[in-house]
Formats: C-alpha cells, sequence, structure tokens
C-alpha cells in the first residue's frame, strides 16, 4: 500500500511539472517577442526575436560585453565562452524561404540561430545551424553555417532593441539590428530572383493562368525587360496570335520580346501589324511613334503618326503625335498648328497645360521631343 501511494505522490508530482512547463506566461524579463518580415520579391526572409529596452543602462561593452563571454552554464565555460544572443531570452532566428546571399556568403533556405559578437570598432554576424537553442548557452562554433564582419554605424536612439530593414529592392535588402545609439547592418541579396520568378510564371502558364492572354502578355514583357527566357516568352504570345487573338497588347508584346533579342526588323513587322488592329488606340499607337524618335528614326516615327492621325483625326493626342512627328522631322511651323489644333479640342486641364507648354517651345523654335 506504502508502495502504491509513493507511486501515486511520484506521478503528481511529474504532472505538476509537466504543467508548470506548459504555462503560459509574460517573457522573462518583460522583453516582448517580436517578429520582422520581408520580402525580396518571391523570397521571405522573417526574423524573430526578444525585444528588451534600454531602461537607463550602459549597453555596449557593459550590458552587452564585447567580445566573447563565457556564460557560466550548458556549453557556454571559459574554453567554449559564446557571443551574444543578438536579443533576449530564447535563439534570435532568422529564416529564409529559399536561398539567398549574406554578405555575399551563400545561405541555404532554412532556420538559423542569429548571434552576434560585438566589438567597437568591429562585429562580427554569426548564422548558426542550431536554431531551437535558448540564448547562446548551447552555442558551438562547430555549428557555424556563416560568419561576416560588419562595420557597426551610429543612429538614432532606440529604447527598444530593434530589427528593421531598409535599402529594400527586388532582389536585395539590408537588415539592421537598433538598439540604443548603434546599428548594426548586414546585406541580405537573391541572386537568383529573376529566375525565381520566371519559374512561378511557368508554373502559371501551364495552369489556369495561362489560358488568359493577358497573363501571357504581363509573362512575356517581364522577359523581355529582363531578357530572360525570351523563346519561352515568345511561345506564349505567339500561341494566341496562332489562335487568331488579334489585340494590340500581345503583339506589342511580342515585339518587345524581339526587340530584347535583338531582331528589330522582326519587331518592325510585328509593330506596323499592331497599329493597324481594330483596338490600337491613339495613345498606343503615338507612344509607337515616339518609341521610333527615341531610336533616331524620326521619317518611319511621322509615318505612324500619320496612322494615328487618319484613324483618330480629332483626337489631342494623335494631333500631338503630329505635331512631334513634324518637330522631330524639323518642321516647326506644321508641328505648331499641330500643337494648336491639339489645344484646341484637349479637355484635361493637366495635358492643356502640357500642350501649352510645347506651343511656347515651338514658337521659339524649339524641339519638343
Amino acid at each position: 500500500m506504502k508502495k502504491i501511494s509513493t507511486l501515486v505522490l511520484l506521478i503528481g508530482i511529474l504532472v505538476s511539472t509537466i504543467a508548470w512547463s506548459q504555462m503560459t506566461l509574460p517573457p522573462s524579463g518583460n522583453n516582448q517577442k517580436s517578429e520582422v518580415i520581408q520580402y525580396l520579391g518571391l523570397v521571405k526572409v522573417s526574423i524573430v526575436y526578444s525585444s528588451p529596452d534600454v531602461a537607463g543602462r550602459e549597453i555596449w561593452g557593459k550590458l552587452v560585453p564585447y567580445g566573447l563571454t563565457s556564460l557560466g552554464f550548458g556549453k557556454s565555460t571559459e574554453q567554449n565562452p559564446s557571443p551574444w544572443r543578438a536579443g533576449a531570452n530564447e535563439n534570435t532566428t532568422i529564416t529564409f524561404s529559399h536561398s539567398v546571399e549574406v554578405e555575399g556568403k551563400p545561405v541555404k533556405a532554412g532556420t538559423y540561430g542569429l548571434h552576434m559578437i560585438p566589438g567597437q570598432n568591429e562585429w562580427t554576424v554569426i548564422l548558426s545551424s542550431n536554431a531551437g537553442a535558448w540564448g547562446s548557452y548551447s552555442y558551438l562554433p562547430s555549428e557555424d553555417v556563416l560568419r561576416a564582419t560588419i562595420k557597426p554605424v551610429a543612429c538614432e536612439f532606440n529604447e527598444w532593441l530593434t530589427y528593421e530593414f531598409v535599402d529594400r529592392q527586388q532582389n536585395s535588402a539590408t537588415a539592421r539590428l537598433k538598439w540604443e545609439k548603434l546599428a548594426v547592418p548586414f546585406t541580405i541579396t537573391v541572386s537568383n530572383g529573376d529566375e525565381l520568378y520566371i519559374q512561378k510564371i511557368r508554373e502559371e502558364m501551364s495552369g489556369q493562368k495561362g489560358f488568359a492572354w493577358q497573363n501571357a502578355v504581363a509573362a512575356a514583357n517581364f522577359c523581355a525587360t529582363k531578357k530572360l527566357n525570351m523563346d519561352e516568352a515568345l511561345s506564349w504570345v505567339q500561341t494566341y496570335i496562332d489562335r487568331n487573338v488579334r489585340y494590340y497588347p500581345i503583339y506589342q508584346s511580342k515585339a518587345n520580346v524581339l526587340m530584347a533579342m535583338g531582331k528589330s526588323a522582326d519587331a518592325d513587322v510585328v509593330m506596323n501589324e499592331a497599329i493597324s488592329l481594330p483596338d490600337a488606340t491613339a495613345p498606343q499607337i503615338v507612344n509607337y511613334g515616339r518609341s521610333l524618335i527615341t531610336q533616331n528614326r524620326s521619317k518611319e516615327a511621322m509615318k505612324v503618326f500619320e496612322i494615328a492621325y487618319k484613324r483618330y483625326p480629332t483626337n489631342p493626342t494623335a494631333l500631338m503625335g503630329m505635331a512631334r512627328g513634324y518637330s522631330a522631322n524639323n518642321d516647326n511651323k506644321k508641328a505648331l498648328k499641330f500643337a494648336q489644333d491639339a489645344l484646341k479640342v484637349e479637355t484635361n486641364a493637366n495635358a492643356k497645360a502640357t500642350i501649352e507648354g510645347v506651343i511656347k517651345k515651338l514658337e521659339k523654335g524649339e524641339p519638343i521631343n
């Protein structure tokens, strides 16, 4: 009977311990947990950390000592001193949804413990494969995935330790730890960001989205802009042309790809067909003519402007196209007449102001392109 009572008591203590360990309580030291997320194109980067405050304390070199420190617990000893946890409480972690480069060094997709070695003049940022530890008590150099030397910079006062992303671009950003009056920046780059988009576009074009010509146009224009995957991009829009789907944006996107491929003569053929399509608007035709002017092809541009004017003789954009065409071909007198005609029929206040500025230039004999 006594043995049974002892067993029940032990089970009770065990259950109580388990129940206590599972209690949800405020974070230790009131260091609130925080998370910051940034997308670099399709790549998601997130930093999870606990955020202490300054609270009147001297931070650098005091509360956070310079160099490595023995924490006197776990694996942190005089023989294996620890870096700073780069936050408070449990591990600060950084997660990459795809492979990236940190300070120019490759890092595979995954979650890493983020540690730092502070210094008066330079810091070391460390990514550890051990992302589940509490602080730096279990830190081992053998688990390092990356080390990068960083120059800290002065910043505005921050009461709370904070992470942020600055210099944000499609394929890169700078992550910064900020606390007190110091910031520690490190760059994150996606070297294959455009290829990731192309992979995603390819997946979508093979699914339901591929049945909308507008998506084919957007995909082809992206490839043309980036000068990547152009043969496949051409096939996406050509599919609709072969099915006799005749819309100006489809033909224009095909021409854009051909131009990106260096096939300007083929692009001209496609665009000449595009501006004759029923849905081609005056602004679309005129914009094409203006693009020819930028290529120093003013005589060919004039022919395009004439097509727009013939189809839309009272449209102010078409009239301004004629003005720009004549100006490009050194006939300011005719250019001025068409600009004045455009002003008469234009109703938009901002557009009228633009035309008035053009007229003033033409009256002075100045070019307007």
